[in-house]
């Protein structure tokens, strides 16, 4: 599968989202890829609203979380080799259930905080979305970016193209 990277577009109302929605959805963009994202009170009818995955640091605290918890399990794990009595065998177990345990519980607390905050990555479009501007984030594949953003500039030159974000995870 290809790596897929999110563009950004800042949009001045729901008439122009709502052509560019259809239009990339004839270009063979999967609804589920297109995300918007409004000053709240905007009536956004039937375009497709950002989730929790991208409002929120969701993402980024879910990796922090599986990477801390992960390391900390498996040095408890790692603890567990200084004891005498647990023999190696044992000891490997050790290892392995405590960085597993120790990823699923930092997951799970990271993803509890990050759910309650704002994404840090739309910092910088805070204060264009309370103007009324409309954010929409579209994934699309690595090699298709240019041509995507072609086609924005043709069609709707009031849109203002923010960029891309590298890489977006596979999950959520």
């Amino acid at each position: 599968m290809l790596g897929l990277k999110r563009l950004y577009f800042l949009l001045p109302g729901v008439d122009t989202t709502r052509k560019i929605v259809d239009e990339l959805l004839l270009a063979r963009v999967p609804y589920e890829h297109m995300h918007v994202l409004a000053r709240a009170g905007t009536p956004l009818e039937e375009l497709p609203e950002a989730g929790v995955a991208q409002r929120t640091d969701l993402v980024p605290a879910l990796e922090r979380g599986l990477a801390v918890g992960g390391t900390a399990g498996a040095l408890a794990g790692l603890l567990a080799l200084a004891f005498p009595p647990v023999g190696p065998v044992v000891a490997g177990g050790a290892i392995l259930f405590g960085a597993l345990g120790g990823a699923g519980f930092g997951a799970w607390v990271s993803s509890m905080i990050g759910v309650s905050l704002p994404n840090s990555r739309l910092e910088r479009f805070e204060q264009a979305i309370e103007d009324g501007m409309i954010l929409m984030m579209v994934d699309v594949p690595k090699d298709r970016v240019g041509e995507f953003e072609d086609m924005i500039r043709r069609h709707h030159p009031e849109a203002e193209i923010e960029g891309t974000e590298p890489t977006i995870p596979s999950f959520p």
